[in-house]
């Protein structure tokens, strides 16, 4: 067994690219650890429809996993503790932390010296929403132009009818900052541990078609019933998990206000746009080294040992 490298490693890329099998892999050849970086795997009974490895069949240890029931609040910031725990009790170990996820934020969050990750309050939950109701009540045109009125460098950033984003702009005047200065801030990539990045990348026609094979799988694994059990158990009467994909779209077919068929359409027309935009979240990153999914594991836990050792 190779000993572990003094980097932390982060698998990124897209869903569906294979990322949580090359992470196992690469963890068993470097006696290293999972730290989940998936904004909807830490949600208690959200499985199937979050790909998460199922217990039997982790060689690995895993972290970050189940951390909170589906009617929590959980953000980047408490992800952002979790997470850090974890790579630190890793490397106490003597062990390999790997990341791995395709969640963006939750990526720069635990690796990053990065400052959007910050903890909601009561105090913030009620400004937030005030403006969110302001917006309801004079309109998100309106609503925009006080934007402008107050902050335009932000309000240009900033799509008039995206009004959670414009609440934010809000917030961070209130905090004495502004939306832009934090988007500038967002493209200085510094991070707290030395890091290596690896990103998983296939054509966009067979990743694809990998989603839609993937979907058809969670279908015939159960999603609809694991989304009946959660819903009856009340797990999505509020919060962001009752809005991942999948969970949404089959909650209309139990309601009766759409079909089965048409659901699962949707479901891999949603993870579709998604995959798109994860590709272009982390395009942008030029520390990432691109490795082709469609080699086998043997090769690319070859060409990823190799590049780390060349940059120690």
């Amino acid at each position: 067994m190779v000993p572990a490298r003094h980097v932390v490693i982060a698998v990124v890329g897209s869903t569906a690219t294979g990322k949580s099998a090359f992470s196992e892999a690469l963890a068993h050849e470097l006696n290293g650890e999972i730290v989940s970086a998936d904004s909807m795997q830490v949600y208690k009974g959200m499985d199937i429809g979050t790909a998460k490895v199922p217990p039997g069949k982790r060689c690995i240890a895993y972290h970050c996993l189940d951390l909170v029931s589906p009617l929590e609040e959980f953000n980047a910031f408490a992800y952002q503790q979790a997470a850090r725990s974890a790579i630190e009790n890793i490397l106490a170990c003597g062990k390999q932390p790997i990341v791995c996820g395709g969640t963006g934020l939750y990526v720069r969050a635990a690796l990053e010296d990065f400052v959007g990750a910050k903890q909601s309050d009561e105090a913030e939950a009620q400004r937030r929403e005030h403006l969110n109701n302001e917006a309801l009540e004079i309109g998100p045109e309106a609503f925009y132009a006080k934007l402008v009125a107050l902050d335009p460098k932000s309000a240009a950033l900033i799509h008039p009818n995206n009004v959670r984003r414009v609440v934010r702009a809000f917030e961070w005047l209130e905090e004495g900052g502004s939306y832009a200065a934090q988007a500038a801030g967002f493209d200085a990539y510094n991070t707290v541990y030395p890091t290596v990045f690896f990103g998983l990348d296939l054509p966009r026609e067979e990743l694809y078609e990998r989603i839609n094979v993937r979907v058809d799988q969670m279908m015939a694994e159960g999603l609809l019933d694991e989304v009946r059990a959660l819903q009856d158990a009340g797990a999505f009467a509020a919060g962001t998990a009752a809005q991942a994909i999948g969970y949404k779209e089959l909650r209309e077919v139990l309601a009766g206000r759409k079909s089965l068929e048409s659901a699962v359409t949707q479901i891999k027309q949603a993870t579709r746009r998604y995959a798109k935009r994860q590709q272009t979240w982390f395009r942008r990153d030029k520390r990432i080294h691109w490795l082709d999914a469609r080699l086998s594991l043997e090769k690319l836990i070859e060409e990823t040992i190799s590049s780390i050792d060349k940059k120690q």
